[in-house]
């Protein structure tokens, strides 16, 4: 009886590289820059968010206190939106900040978007909190302030 040998796919020769590979393999080029500007557009919305509930506060708070959220709350929750928004942006602490803001849009979710006319923005929340939890797992990449410092991997 003979034996079927299993090869792995790190030891198969590889074809010649092709401008487009079929599995973007190619993008790990790019890792560095991309890397940053996904951090950039996940960063944004936290950072005109903040930006517009500090300019229209008691607007704000009386739609928290409509919903049943202290407005007592609405300090802490700028600076969480400015503070995590930044720490993404550039890269520091990239992971903590992320997993704070994956909270923060679970957290939205359940508390704003859970009725029928809010269901787009319940979606909304949910995918950007699977953003920031892939940005936890993965890291900021090379271009941003933790890896400099050798702790982006």
């Amino acid at each position: 009886m003979s034996r079927a040998e299993v090869s792995s796919p790190k030891a198969s020769p590889r074809p010649a590289a092709t401008a487009v590979d079929g599995d973007l393999l190619f993008l790990r080029r790019f890792a560095g820059p991309l890397l940053l500007v996904a951090r950039a557009m996940l960063a944004y919305i936290f950072l005109m968010d903040g930006w517009y509930q500090l300019t229209h506060y008691a607007e704000v708070g009386d739609y928290m206190s409509k919903n049943g959220v202290a407005p007592a709350l609405l300090p802490l929750v700028i600076l969480t939106q400015f503070a995590g928004g930044i720490l993404v942006l550039v890269g520091f602490k990239t992971r903590w900040a992320a997993i704070a803001l994956m909270g923060f849009c679970l957290l939205t979710a359940l508390f704003f978007h859970m009725s029928a006319d809010q269901v787009n923005d319940f979606y909304k929340n949910i995918a950007i909190a699977g953003g920031f939890l892939a940005l936890a797992t993965f890291g900021p990449g090379p271009w941003s302030l933790d890896g400099w410092r050798g702790r982006a991997g």
